[in-house]
C-alpha cells in the first residue's frame, strides 16, 4: 500500500483544479491528499522545501511539468520521505539556452504589465487538437491562468529557471515509479519522458495517446486510472 499522503503537485499557470478529476479517483486509497500552491516561492529548493515542511511521513509524490521538477527536487532534498514518484509530462533535464532565453523573455513581458495568462494562441500548445474547442478542457486552464495572475506566473518561472538538472538522481530511485506523458506533448515532448523512464530501475511508461500536456484534464479517466495503478502497486 502507499504511503498516507499523496502530494498531486500542478503545472505552471495551474493550480489545484488540474486535478479536480483525479482527486475522487484516487481518495480511498490514501489518508489524505495534499495540492501545494507552486506561487510562493522564487527557488525550485524553497518550493520542495514547503512541501516538505507542510506534510509529514512518507510521500507519493506525482508532479506534472513544474509539478515534476518540484517532485524530483523533493526526491533530491529528502529522499527518505517519497514512498513512490509518479513524473507526467516532465523533464530530468534543465532548460536549453533557447529555452531559458524564452523564459526570462516572459518574465520581462510580465514585468512591464504584459501578462496574459493562457490566450487560446497558446492552447494547441499545451492541448491536442481534438481538444480545443471543448471547454470542459479549456475553461479550466484560462481560470487557472488567472488566479495564479502575474506575480505568481513570475515566481514559479523564476523558480523554473533555478531548478538543478535532475538526471544524476534517476538511476538510484528504488521506488515504485510511475512516468506519464501525452503523446503529442509539444512542450515536454515524448523522448524527455522516454529518458527518464529508461534511466529510473523499474519505471512504468505510460503514453496517453490523443493527447498533449495536460493528460489530467484532456483524459482525465485515463490519467486517474494510470495513477491509481501506481498507488496500488
Amino acid at each position: 500500500m502507499p504511503a498516507d499522503t499523496l502530494v498531486l503537485i500542478p503545472g505552471l499557470l495551474n493550480d489545484a483544479e488540474l486535478w479536480a478529476r483525479q482527486v475522487p479517483m484516487l481518495d480511498d486509497l490514501v489518508d489524505r491528499i495534499v495540492i501545494p500552491d507552486t506561487t510562493a516561492h522564487e527557488d525550485i529548493r524553497d518550493t520542495a522545501a514547503q512541501v516538505l515542511a507542510e506534510t509529514e511521513g512518507e510521500l507519493a509524490v506525482a508532479g506534472l511539468s513544474m509539478g515534476g521538477y518540484v517532485a524530483l527536487e523533493i526526491l533530491r532534498q529528502a529522499p527518505q520521505r517519497v514512498d513512490r514518484l509518479a513524473l507526467i509530462d516532465t523533464s530530468a533535464r534543465q532548460d536549453s539556452a533557447d529555452q531559458r532565453r524564452r523564459r526570462t523573455g516572459l518574465i520581462e513581458l510580465a514585468d512591464k504589465g504584459r501578462f496574459k495568462g493562457v490566450t487560446p494562441r497558446l492552447l494547441p500548445l499545451l492541448v491536442h487538437e481534438s481538444r480545443l474547442e471543448d471547454e470542459t478542457v479549456t475553461r479550466p486552464i484560462f481560470d487557472m491562468a488567472g488566479r495564479i495572475g502575474k506575480d505568481g506566473f513570475i515566481r514559479q518561472q523564476k523558480a523554473i529557471l533555478s531548478r538543478a538538472d535532475s538526471r544524476d538522481l534517476l538511476g538510484d530511485i528504488g521506488v515504485p515509479t510511475l512516468v506519464m506523458c501525452g503523446r503529442e506533448d509539444q512542450l515536454t515532448p515524448l523522448e524527455l519522458s522516454e529518458e527518464m523512464a529508461a534511466a529510473i530501475p523499474g519505471a512504468d511508461l505510460r503514453v496517453i495517446d490523443a493527447c498533449g500536456h495536460l493528460p489530467a484534464l484532456e483524459r482525465a479517466e485515463e490519467c486517474g486510472d494510470a495513477m491509481r495503478g501506481w498507488l496500488e502497486t
